[in-house]
């Protein structure tokens, strides 16, 4: 693993009997691995390779199928988008194959932090492309293009600024009472700037994005000001969003639905707390709204001044 990884993530490992074998940059992961492998007489399991396939993506509980089992009860049941970031690549490919294979009008939208090759690879039509970086938002985004990474089954893809992603997780973190990791934070601030856009646009549907990693292990390095100014990040300049909690929460599921207010003013299961709580249907729904729009705003000046870009494909 890269000698970057967080202490944390280091020491749950050795907890359970693990050993870590460091490299200076994650691009050096592959060779080592199976180098160490070979020496050792063990197996590489080249997950970056085998991830797309390790599960049936046509159902038999993946994913994807968990995903939509568990929208059923919501107002909303077929998401207008399902966002997702990449590491291995394995996520977006199954759920991009299985939105295809169940003919659902709902798209993919995979999110990127900066260093990674996803992003450019895809807006460039090419698979070749490395950046010789490694991504600082641990779990998602790599210096190459993984062969598990499926271009032709998502729908759009967002590079968020690694600054974005961390005051997202520091603000959902808030929000939910527990901590969320920063490849949450990449997912919500795609999430919530698609929301956005329907909002603008009148529309009403679901945006579903996941809880991808406890913010726990990350107490020394994302939720830590010293480190975030060490490497030159300002989660607080990018403008954190103010916005209320709006959403049903699933176990591993934030949804937010855009167009109806937060809940219309009806009580929503907490899945997983097994209560209910009361939700204003008015002055939060404006609220809602307001800070949505606020954040839409935020984005997209951060975005043009980044010079970020939104490639976007036909459904494959």
């Amino acid at each position: 693993m890269p000698s970057s990884t967080s202490a944390a993530k280091i020491a749950l490992i050795e907890s359970q009997g693990g050993r870590c074998h460091f490299v200076a940059e994650s691009s050096q992961v592959y060779a080592e691995a199976e180098r160490l492998a070979e020496e050792t007489g063990g197996h590489y399991l080249d997950q970056f390779t085998n991830a797309e396939r390790a599960t049936d993506w046509r159902g038999n509980n993946n994913i994807a199928e968990s995903i939509f089992e568990q929208m059923r009860e919501e107002a909303h049941p077929i998401p207008e988008w399902i966002v997702v970031g990449a590491g291995t690549g394995g996520t977006s490919a199954t759920i991009g194959r299985f939105i295809r294979y169940r003919r659902y009008a709902t798209r993919l939208c995979v999110v990127d932090p900066e260093n990674s090759a996803f992003f450019p690879s895809y807006a460039q039509g090419r698979r070749d492309v490395v950046t010789g970086m490694s991504s600082r938002i641990e779990g998602i985004g790599r210096p190459r293009v993984e062969p598990s990474f499926l271009p032709d089954v998502v729908d759009r893809m967002v590079a968020v600024p690694d600054a974005a992603s961390i005051a997202a997780a520091q603000h959902v973190s808030a929000v939910l009472g527990r901590r969320v990791g920063p490849s949450t934070g990449t997912n919500l601030w795609g999430a919530f700037g698609l929301l956005a856009e329907m909002i603008a646009d009148g529309r009403s549907g679901s945006v579903v994005t996941l809880l991808a990693d406890s913010g726990d292990r990350y107490a020394d390095t994302y939720f830590c000001d010293e480190w975030l100014t060490s490497q030159g990040l300002d989660p607080v300049g990018v403008g954190r969003v103010r916005w209320s909690n709006s959403s049903g929460r699933g176990a591993g599921l934030i949804v937010g639905s855009a167009g109806e207010g937060p809940v219309g003013g009806q009580k929503q299961p907490q899945r997983g707390q097994g209560e209910e709580s009361q939700v204003d249907g008015g002055s939060q729904a404006q609220s809602f709204r307001a800070s949505i729009l606020d954040y839409a705003a935020t984005a997209v000046s951060l975005h043009n001044a980044t010079d970020n870009s939104h490639p976007s494909r036909g459904v494959a």
